[in-house]
């Protein structure tokens, strides 16, 4: 090798010959890693900025067509000039206008406020040009927030203020408590103030609606009457408010329009207080009316001190809360994230102690504790470097430590294993130790070098993927790093001390130590030698075979199940249901608790709650909240065990098709990572929205025939009925009725009109006025309606100006992407089916549908989700793998040592294709990670393999022999190696998200080791042309 093999201060000497310096590095990593463990940040996932805003315009009494073209393109063109936009969707629905703005990827944390304040900017100039009765536009961007500490608060049988009061009361004292961020607080019951006055009064008191609403109006204002001095205080005189309640209201004076004497409100009207009729959200816990109560912590702090702090004050405020308030847990953060430690824990136990004991079985207990001791050193020392680089404990960096545990051990068993037989050779202990490291340490770190950079394309990547895993390469980096630092410097003294009888052993032979012969005669090196020997001689042929596994297996890799994320182990799914579009929020309501009650039935279910008219509050980084909808409702169902999910979901699906045949069902598992909505999606965009339809009802029917998928819809949804009155527009105008007239006659006998709100502490009680509900009830009673007319000052029927009320079907949810026009059919695959196996089948019946020029298809879910993945990985490799190419011909300065080492690197794949063929699990998002960590370990076993043969050449060995013996040399350091990884790895085996990582590095470790033993001795033999000689037939 090109560096020296001597180095001018020798770790392993020094440590031993100054073992003060040792044990300062022992406690550093004893001591700060106890410390580290202690204040290390704990969150579920990694904190990750959401770069989406959305952008709420509303335009009452405006068609979702005239939303789309008088607000949302407008909107649209001011926010397209930003140049960090990445993506613009948008939704326009009668009266509403939604845009959702995604930025790049690219954009970090810290730059996105800046980007918001642009954002907000861009709005504001845009509003001018907003048709007349747009309101201002209201910009929602902190969907970053999650909520994890989640209840849902059940107070049944209190009336409506009094709820009111309690979950005031909690958000008040819950704000109080260290490190909350915020307090959210959904699903309370709104009140409202009712005035319903018959028209029959109204016409004959010759009093219009416009009147009435104004007079109340003027009764409600805030008023200012100035100030005035009074000695030297100058003092504000205040008009109090005339609406102090439902009796205050009632007792209002109207002045009729026919000038009589004023009188009572009471006298002509019903003035009542009662829980809002149609509110936008209602939320039942167990079937149970409830609001909910979301908690989120500060970014800096320590969720599961902040989850035990809320429980804390929760238990206090117990005593203040009336009899029969219940809180819910619905999802308590805390409480995954430390079992989600509690678990690592014990899985880093039980693989430190199956490291320790198989070493203790193949190498005896001193090895094996000296091996054992560098791994919890390495650990414990990397806990304290992430709490020093605020790196939090979560998900994804636990997940790391568990994926470096392979390579942890790598360094650690070299050294020992090279100390070892150093030690059996005779040589003396700190000459064994200081030859074992010099011999190794620089191969080790260059191998340790090229393990992390094959990180480095996931957690460098400047995108969303690379700031989600950033503290994955960042603890593998650590970690590795720590490993070898340890491995060269406390392993060498452990080593002296614990191999005091080896040692002695070796002095007892006098001048006869062990040979190679005799180090390497076991029945595994015999046999090992007996099937290298022919591998040696016939290389051509084993090569050759070598090619067409690999072949075979890159072929078989075609049938391996693809799948992005793996789904959670959270014991928890979702029911979504949507009803046609248009349907009565009350109406959804009654279905959902009708399925709520079959779902409550099963044996399986814990717990249940229901969100009707959009999705509960963000509890989880990966929750996808729907948007407000009244036709939609969701369940979010929590069971004992996971395994019992498919079993209960099936049931309940069966149930809501039998007896709610329109209604649209699916249900979500709980994926980590993103949410991608359905996992298969394609898109048509086009300008005409009946040509849109048209092709994706006809994409839908060809699904249903042939396609074999489930959960399948548009995002357009059904039309949705609509009433027209038809005025009779020369007749109005001659009677004097204008539409306003019409309009207001129609919201007075139908929603009511708010006149104002009565003001009650902190709450705003807005007041409707509004017909009876006697002359709202039955199907003609609009045709019934008297309309006012101002030229005669008096109430005409309303058939006289207009002739009939058509009720017609239009579109109340135009989408589109980018500025033009696009519908989405969403699917999802068969349960035993990945997406990537559904995605064949979908997308060959889509692609058969011709499309009109000027229509285009593009592709979304989880292929696009997954296409985002690896194109923004794709970008980052070549570099990382050059950087990883430079650092292996730098460690060797030649040419031909590298290329063996990575012409066995694709051969890796083999044994990963073969393990998840065997086990049919998925080759998901966490088995590309245990793919890269499987390259790392094969590159580096190499890399000391190909070394130790160079060396030996280079004290003159026979070239056949430097080949063999070394090899032999190296078996059992690799076999351990794989070995302790492997049994390491079995108890992930039964963890949703780490399976397919673990399947992948013990399918893949199993066949790499044969690899490393057969593949690189041969690889090595022909490309320096090593025959067998005669010499070399004599036994070793």
């Amino acid at each position: 090798m090109s560096i020296q093999s001597q180095s001018a201060l020798s770790l392993a000497r020094l440590s031993i010959e100054k073992p003060v310096l040792t044990w300062l590095v022992i406690l550093f990593c004893v001591l700060g890693g106890l410390y580290g463990f202690l204040n290390v940040g704990r969150l579920e996932d990694p904190s990750f900025t959401i770069k989406q805003a959305i952008i709420f315009t509303p335009y009452p009494g405006a068609t979702a067509e005239e939303v789309e073209l008088e607000v949302t393109e407008h909107l649209e063109i001011a926010i397209q000039q930003m140049g960090e936009v990445k993506e613009i969707l948008s939704e326009s629905s009668p009266g509403m206008s939604e845009i959702h703005v995604e930025m790049l990827d690219t954009i970090g944390g810290e730059e996105i406020p800046a980007v918001w304040t642009e954002l907000r900017a861009r709005i504001r100039d845009a509003t001018a040009g907003l048709p007349p009765g747009a309101s201002t536009p209201i910009v929602y961007d902190d969907f970053g927030d999650t909520y994890g500490i989640f209840y849902a608060v059940t107070a049944d049988g209190y009336s409506d203020d009094r709820v009111r009061d309690i979950a005031r009361m909690l958000r008040r004292e819950l704000l109080t408590v260290d490190n909350v961020a915020k307090v959210s607080v959904e699903g309370e019951p709104e009140e409202r103030i009712y005035i319903e006055i018959p028209q029959e009064t109204l016409s004959q008191l010759g009093l219009s609606y416009e009147s009435l609403l104004s007079e109340l109006n003027q009764q409600n204002a805030v008023v200012s009457a100035g100030a005035t001095p009074i000695d030297e205080n100058y003092v504000r005189i205040a008009i109090p408010q005339t609406l102090g309640g439902v009796d205050a209201i009632s007792n209002l004076l109207i002045t009729p329009g026919n000038g009589s004497e004023a009188i009572r409100l009471s006298d002509i009207a019903e003035v009542s207080r009662a829980r809002e009729e149609r509110p936008q959200q209602l939320i039942y816990h167990n079937n149970v009316r409830a609001f909910t109560l979301g908690v989120a912590g500060l970014s800096t702090a320590n969720i599961v001190d902040v989850g035990h702090a809320v429980e804390a004050r929760l238990a206090e405020l117990e005593s203040q809360l009336p009899v029969g308030v219940d809180l819910h847990p619905i999802y308590q953060q805390h409480i995954v994230v430390d079992e989600a430690i509690n678990s690592f824990l014990l899985s880093l136990g039980l693989s430190i102690a199956i490291v320790v004991g198989v070493l203790c079985v193949f190498m005896g207990w001193r090895a094996g504790l000296t091996v054992g001791s560098a791994l919890f050193l390495t650990v414990a020392g990397t806990i304290f470097f992430m709490n020093m680089f605020a790196i939090e404990m979560e998900r994804i960096s636990l997940g790391a430590l568990i994926i470096a545990m392979g390579m942890l051990v790598d360094n650690a068993i070299v050294v020992a294993e090279g100390m070892l037989t150093g030690v059996m050779r005779g040589k003396p202990r700190l000459d064994a130790a200081e030859e074992a490291v010099q011999s190794t340490q620089w191969p080790l770190l260059g191998a340790t070098v090229i393990g992390i950079l094959a990180f480095a394309g996931i957690g460098l990547s400047p995108d969303a993927t690379g700031e989600f895993l950033f503290s994955l390469f960042a603890v593998i980096a650590i970690s590795l790093l720590l490993s070898w630092v340890i491995a060269v410097t406390v392993v060498p003294m452990i080593g002296f001390h614990l191999f005091h009888a080896q040692r002695q052993k070796a002095l007892a032979r006098g001048d006869a130590p062990e040979t190679d012969a005799e180090l390497y005669s076991g029945r595994m090196y015999r046999f090992y030698r007996a099937v290298l020997e022919p591998a040696l001689t016939r290389r051509w042929l084993v090569l050759a075979g070598l090619i067409v596994v690999t072949v075979v297996c890159y072929a078989g890799f075609g049938s391996v199940k693809n799948s992005f994320f793996p789904d959670s182990n959270t014991p928890m799914f979702y029911v979504n249901v949507e009803e046609p579009e248009g349907t009565d929020i009350l109406a959804t309501a009654a279905t959902m608790r009708e399925i709520g009650a079959f779902i409550g039935e099963q044996p399986e279910t814990l717990a249940y709650d229901t969100f009707v008219g959009s999705g509960a509050t963000r509890f989880m980084l990966t929750y996808n909240s729907e948007q407000p909808n009244t036709a939609y409702g969701q369940v979010i169902v929590r069971t004992e065990h996971r395994d019992e999910i498919p079993a209960l979901a099936d049931r309940i699906l069966a149930h809501v098709r039998d007896t709610y045949p329109n209604a649209q069902i699916r249900v979500d598992r709980i994926v980590f990572g993103p949410p991608s909505g359905a996992k298969l999606e394609a898109r048509i965009l086009g300008p005409d929205a009946d040509m849109l339809r048209t092709i994706a009802d006809q994409i839908v029917e060809e699904l249903h025939v042939r396609g074999n998928v489930i959960d399948l819809r548009t995002d357009w949804r059904s039309r949705a009925p609509v009433i027209n009155p038809v005025i009779i527009e020369e007749r109005a105008r001659t009677i004097g009725v204008t539409r306003d007239n019409v309009a207001n006659a129609m919201l007075f006998a139908t929603e009511g009109s708010q006149v104002g709100v009565y003001r009650e502490g902190e709450e705003l009680i807005p007041i409707i006025a509004r017909a009876p509900a006697v002359e709202r009830a039955g199907e003609t009673y609009l045709g019934d309606r008297l309309v006012w007319s101002s030229q005669q000052s008096a109430y005409v029927p309303i058939d006289q100006v207009v002739s009939r009320f058509d009720v017609e079907f239009e579109d109340v949810l135009i989408q589109r992407r980018d500025r033009t026009r696009a519908i989405s059919v969403r699917a999802n695959p068969q349960p035993h089916e990945t997406a990537a196996e559904g995605f064949v089948r979908f997308s060959e019946i889509v692609e058969s549908v011709e499309l009109p020029p000027g229509y285009t298809l593009e592709w979304g879910g989880e292929y696009e989700s997954a296409m985002e993945a690896n194109q923004s990985l794709g970008s980052q490799l070549p570099l990382t793998f050059i950087a990883m190419l430079t650092i292996s011909f730098m460690l060797f300065a030649k040419v031909r040592q590298p290329l063996i080492i990575w012409a066995v690197v694709p051969m890796s794949v083999n044994g990963v294709v073969i393990g998840l063929l065997a086990t049919n699990v998925a080759f998901s998002f966490t088995a590309l990670l245990g793919l890269l960590s499987l390259s790392g370990m094969l590159i580096k076993n190499a890399i000391v393999l190909v070394d130790e043969i160079d060396m030996r050449i280079a004290a003159g060995a026979d070239r056949f022999e430097a080949v063999r013996d070394g090899s032999v040399s190296r078996l059992r350091p690799v076999l351990l190696a794989a070995a302790t990884t492997i049994l390491g790895m079995t108890p992930l085996l039964a963890d949703a998200f780490f399976q397919g990582m673990a399947v992948t590095i013990i399918g893949g470790l199993t066949f790499a080791s044969i690899l490393t033993m057969i593949a690189v001795p041969v690889l090595y033999a022909l490309f320096f042309g090593i025959r067998r000689t005669r010499r070399d037939e004599q036994p070793a």
